[in-house]
């Protein structure tokens, strides 16, 4: 599926249509290296391997794809200094705080129910 571009309707928000912008928007933000970068982001502006070295895992790539998917949501500001080598700095924009609580909810939810949920892995792998 391609980019598409708002036009306004009630169809590009509508979750319910598989061609709908909202539902591109969620599948971009909605894996687990977007979540992580804008959970270590936070309230903080971090140079990219300042980024890399707080999001454990992840790749030289992986990163900079997301960075490129989240800047171009509007989630990430991107801001590059004429100094040599080029220093660039990443921060949340007000949309990316925004989504932030989001995450933090969800990064709460799973430290009160990880108990739970490996308990539930091992009865279900038993």
């Amino acid at each position: 599926m391609g980019s598409r571009q708002f036009t306004g309707s009630p169809e590009d928000a509508d979750l319910m249509r598989a061609d709908s912008l909202a539902r591109e928007i969620f599948s971009d933000v909605a894996n687990k290296w977007a979540f992580l970068i804008i959970e270590f982001l936070g309230e903080r502006t971090l140079r990219f391997s300042e980024l890399r070295n707080q999001v454990e895992g992840i790749s030289h790539k992986m990163l900079t794809q997301n960075l490129r998917m989240l800047e171009r949501n509007g989630l990430v500001e991107r801001k590059v200094y004429p100094t040599v080598p080029p220093r660039v700095e990443y921060s949340l924009t007000e949309p990316g705080r925004a989504l932030r609580a989001t995450i933090d909810g969800m990064c709460g939810w799973t430290s009160r129910y990880l108990d739970q949920i490996e308990a539930s892995r091992r009865r279900f792998d038993a």
